[in-house]
């Protein structure tokens, strides 16, 4: 049986193609789609190729993209319409094949395998499907085409924008590892730096290394990164429409001046944590454990987690948690703060709500009851319509609206 036909699909400079459709003049200029600055959600999310030649990068602050280009063109985020015109990219990739698997707004891989008596080998499909998205859509796509995912996404990436990457096995030695290590899926900076400790740089110095030694160095991640490394992916690829297993939920928010006290951070975790909760039980989940992001004023972030004595769908649980980890790793200033919980659970298999008078209740059977009926009391009337009186009239920027939360991952 022959190798499997992987595409990976990689949108160029997505929001910053779908603004430059919209109005075709910001193609002649340097631009970039970014958060607002004046409330501080200042980061650049996507530039152009002209902002791209004078060095702007993706996830810098505003003053320093403006730094290098004093002429760049500031565009706010349109998220409704690049979810638009990702489910447009979406439907031509369903064309050729029903296995498509979204991987962000952008990405998605293909497997392509049994279409080929189709529509023709993988290069063929892939140079396909970029000219349909360019003609159809008005955005170039960059395409990986390789035997597993973790090779057909180092494709994608290798050449930018609007083109093609084969990677086949009999060429994998002289083609993919001599690639640098932190150009293989998963390799952050940290496990980049940690490698380079002991000298290794490249993926094939990677695929050569004792997976024993790896996982010394990195832990599980050596053992999957060795696996990476040598073409062992085996991942199958996803049907659209497939239902993801939600691993955990998360939101975070930027706030429009740094929390400085106390009651500052238990005010801006309380409203996180409120709204993770509610979608915890919109969704029938209870979580194990708890996660806080804590981002200081110089963009350095930290992370910490706990695990509960007992999965919880509950706010004040939460806040708990949350504040004890944040306190416990404070810096000075507190730009954003994120909080993730993960280790869901069904609520059927929790402990069940006393059949008691109110009086009787225990506090946790009592706290739930009165979460449940702010949920009920939100979706009839809306978020704002019950809210924590710490959050009235603050200047934190928490808005009348539930938070919008990180997507769902898994």
């Amino acid at each position: 049986m022959g190798d499997r036909v992987i595409l990976h699909i990689d949108c160029n400079s997505f929001y910053a193609s779908v603004e430059q459709v919209f109005r075709p003049e910001l193609a002649d200029v340097p631009m970039a789609v970014c958060g607002d600055p004046e409330g501080r959600r200042g980061i650049i999310l996507a530039k152009n190729e002209k902002a791209k030649a004078y060095g702007v990068a993706t996830a810098e602050t505003i003053w320093q993209a403006k730094r290098k280009c004093p002429d760049l063109v500031l565009v706010p985020p349109r998220m409704d319409e690049y979810r638009r015109f990702s489910r447009r990219i979406n439907a031509i990739y369903a064309e050729y094949t029903d296995m498509v698997e979204p991987f962000s707004l952008d990405e998605s891989w293909l497997d392509v395998t049994a279409s080929q008596q189709l529509f023709g080998d993988g290069k063929t499909i892939a140079d396909t499907i970029r000219r349909r998205v360019r003609e159809e859509i008005g955005v170039t796509v960059s395409v990986g085409v390789s035997f597993n995912k973790v090779f057909a996404k180092l494709g994608s990436d290798y050449k930018k924008p609007d083109a093609t990457t084969v990677f086949l096995r009999k060429d994998m030695e002289k083609t993919v590892w001599t690639l640098p290590v932190n150009s293989l899926l998963f390799v952050g900076r940290s496990a980049a730096n940690t490698l380079a400790k002991s000298h290794i740089e490249t993926i094939g110095d990677l695929a050569r290394t004792d997976r024993d030694l790896l996982v010394r160095l990195l832990g599980k991640l050596g053992d999957t990164l060795s696996d990476y490394a040598r073409g062992l992916d085996d991942a199958p690829v996803a049907k659209l429409g497939d239902v993801r297993e939600v691993k955990s939920v998360g939101n975070g928010m930027t706030f429009r001046r740094d929390l400085v006290t106390e009651e500052d951070i238990r005010v801006g975790l309380h409203v996180l944590c409120d709204s993770v909760a509610h979608r915890l039980r919109r969704s029938g989940l209870r979580a194990w454990t708890v996660q806080v992001t804590i981002k200081d004023t110089d963009l350095k972030s930290i992370t910490r987690q706990t695990t509960l004595s007992r999965a919880t769908d509950l706010s004040s649980e939460m806040l708990t948690a949350a504040m004890t980890l944040t306190m416990a790793n404070r810096p000075k200033a507190i730009r954003m703060l994120t909080v993730t919980v993960s280790g869901l659970t069904d609520q059927t298999t929790g402990e069940q709500i006393s059949l008691f008078a109110d009086e009787q209740l225990p506090d946790v059977d009592r706290q739930r009851r009165l979460e449940h009926t702010l949920d009920r009391l939100r979706d009839r009337y809306g978020w704002s319509s019950v809210r924590p009186g710490a959050t009235l009239q603050n200047d934190l920027g928490i808005a009348e609206s539930a938070p919008r939360g990180a997507e769902d991952e898994d």
